[in-house]
């Protein structure tokens, strides 16, 4: 899994299709777009990244602390998940911070899932992070953007559909510094699939996403935790046609990895699709879930976001606790941060369950590498941690999707998980 090139496709269903839990259609032919995977949590030599783990759970923390300001500003507090609150900004350890502004290796391994879109008539490139866990689209800016030496930059005056809107857009970083930059509507295409007069922003700062091969960032969760209060690149594009149904579909893996639009590949998955209705109207949140560990229920009844731009899985404190208290020989590894790790050789059956079929993760995406060489405990890729999104909620990023095929329907207000081939 180490210093692997891969591919990730982005494919337009050209065929609409019934039910998604009926009998799919064929597979249409899509279109494949290169997909850089970094930032490893797990180094080459085994051992775990605690270091990046942090600059990771940092980011997640910020990212949602902004998706709750969004959702206040749009909504109200009445919008919020009960327990709900905004947090303080989340800064790094000074050490950490510093390691910023630095080259870090790549490890391309499974923490961002990245394709190319592009923007304007005259079909600006860039590299894009698709995020289920946020829902604004920003790229960096052309006429002024600090730590955007390498990166793609968006022009509004070479683009004669560009459009300036008023008001500015600000995103938070894991340093503890932020940055803004002015708001433009333009057309914003993926793989042929185009949402004419997008809303996104172009800022002026990536200092602290200089180690990354990311442009930007396009979001693929709802409208009401936009800090830009329009509706998503995906939505647009549904509302407008653009593509057959509101589905779209997740396949993450180390190769073959695959974001589907307009439907879902059935050559990826067998079985049905498990639907589960979404229960907050700003994120990809579903109801009734249950933690499992050797076959035992250990903690049940718990709301879960399910996020493709989160690394790890993160569990109120008190839960994940008696979860680990459930794996023999774990220990806590990170009292801080909240980081459990298990024996090596001992790799937990563990699964994720919302009244169906019991979801298990894998060994390989559960086991992010041994405390220190030659240590003969792994850490565990469920972590501790309030981020503020309310009482008893869960957030499930990688190390739970690329253990399933992963459908969000924007039309029915779902999110369903299916077996993987």
């Amino acid at each position: 899994m180490f210093c692997k090139a891969s591919l990730i496709t982005v494919a337009l269903a050209l065929l609409a299709t019934a039910s998604p839990i009926a009998q799919p259609e064929p597979v249409a032919e899509g279109i494949s777009i290169p997909l850089t995977k970094r930032s490893s949590l797990t180094r080459a030599d085994g051992t775990f990244d605690h270091d990046r783990a942090i600059i990771q759970t940092t980011r997640t923390l910020n990212k949602h602390r902004q998706n709750l300001i969004n959702l206040e500003a749009n909504r109200g507090k009445e919008a919020f998940n009960p327990g709900a609150e905004i947090l303080e900004r989340a800064v790094l350890p000074g050490h950490l911070a510093k390691r910023q502004s630095e080259k870090l290796t790549d490890q391309e391994d499974d923490t961002e899932w990245t394709g190319t879109i592009s923007i304007g008539s005259n079909n600006q490139q860039f590299v894009i992070d698709f995020d289920t866990g946020s829902s604004d689209l920003w790229v960096p800016n052309a006429s002024k953007c600090t730590g955007c030496s390498g990166k793609h930059t968006y022009s509004s005056s070479k683009s004669k559909t560009s459009k300036a809107q008023s008001g500015t857009f600000s995103i938070g970083y894991a340093d503890g510094s932020s940055t803004s930059g002015p708001i433009f509507t333009d057309d914003v295409t993926i793989a042929g699939v185009e949402s004419t007069n997008q809303y996104f922003a172009a800022v002026t700062d990536l200092s602290a996403f200089s180690d990354d091969p990311l442009d930007g960032i396009l979001g693929l969760a709802f409208q009401d935790i936009s800090s830009l209060n329009a509706p998503p690149f995906f939505q647009n594009a549904f509302s407008e046609g653009a593509v057959p149904t509101g589905e779209f579909a997740f396949k993450l893996a180390s190769t073959g990895s695959t974001l589907y639009l307009g439907g879902t590949d059935t050559s990826l998955y067998t079985g049905s699709i498990e639907f589960h209705d979404v229960t907050n109207s700003g994120y990809w949140q579903t109801s009734g879930g249950s933690a499992v560990v050797a076959g035992k229920t250990v903690v049940s009844k718990f709301d879960a976001i399910i996020d493709s731009g989160t690394t790890i899985m993160y569990g109120p404190a008190a839960d994940v606790k008696k979860f680990y208290a459930a794996i023999p020989g774990s220990k806590e590894y990170d009292t801080k941060n909240v980081m459990y790790s298990f024996p090596c050789d001992a790799v937990p059956d563990v699964a994720f369950s919302w009244g169906g079929k019991e979801w298990a993760i894998t060994a390989d995406n559960f086991n992010l590498g041994t405390e220190t060489s030659g240590s003969s405990q792994c850490v565990g890729a469920l972590s501790g941690q309030n981020l503020g999104l309310g009482t008893g909620v869960w957030l499930l990023g990688d190390s739970f999707m690329k253990n399933v095929y992963t459908v969000f329907d924007v039309s029915k207000n779902a999110v369903g998980f299916a077996e993987l081939k």
